[in-house]
């Protein structure tokens, strides 16, 4: 992430918004209908009568899509263009369908906060949040947690504690916050909490003052 004209907590209000939030475009529109069609398709009746001419329809649809994609080096300038936040990530971006997708505050003391209720799509054990989830959502958080803070990196570790089984269909926060900085190397932690407060997951992440290239 670069910082670029990403608000800091040195520069911005407390209660900033730092992620890209749905709003209401036909994008966000379509990419909403397509989690909800992921969870209804992990949800629905295997013996659903009307899954062959579901599937034929999402066919179509993808056909449809895929006839006005632009080729992939086109499409990567247009999703890069300008500076800040971005809308296509898998974790807050509101253009992408695997996100949440989550929406993240600034907090006057440095810190990112944000709360999501996470569904099957994204289970692991039963009746729980995958794992791998859990770390992506927490890298991407310290991502922008360091952003808030001003400073900008590459993830180079990410030291994940599993403390409890996070749950599904529950309101979970999860905060981030620049704990150092040493020269080009970032220290970031945070955590995913239930909605009375327990520990669920927490992280500490080593970053590197670097940044890859826009394409152009």
């Amino acid at each position: 992430m670069s910082v670029g004209t990403h608000p800091t907590f040195e520069n911005s209000p407390p209660g900033t918004v730092l992620t890209s939030p749905p709003d209401g475009s036909a994008v966000d529109r379509a990419t909403g209908a397509a989690r909800r069609v992921v969870d209804a398709l992990l949800r629905t009746d295997r013996g659903n009568a009307n899954l062959a001419r579901v599937a034929e329809e999402l066919n179509s649809i993808a056909e449809h899509l895929e006839e006005h994609a632009p080729a992939v080096a086109e499409r990567l300038i247009d999703m890069w263009n300008g500076e800040g936040v971005t809308r296509h990530d898998p974790v807050t971006g509101p253009e992408n369908a695997l996100a949440p997708p989550l929406v993240l505050e600034g907090l006057p003391d440095g810190s990112v906060r944000g709360t999501v209720t996470l569904t099957i799509p994204y289970q692991g054990p039963p009746g729980h949040v995958h794992g791998g989830v859990s770390a992506l959502l927490l890298d991407h958080v310290l991502g922008v947690a360091n952003a808030w803070g001003g400073k900008a990196g590459m993830t180079a570790q990410l030291s994940t504690r599993y403390h409890r089984p996070t749950p599904l269909f529950e309101p979970l926060t999860l905060t981030g916050k620049l704990i150092s900085v040493d020269g080009r190397k970032i220290t970031t932690a945070g955590d995913i909490r239930t909605a009375d407060g327990q520990v669920c997951v927490s992280v500490e992440g080593l970053f590197v003052d670097k940044s890859v290239p826009r394409p152009r």
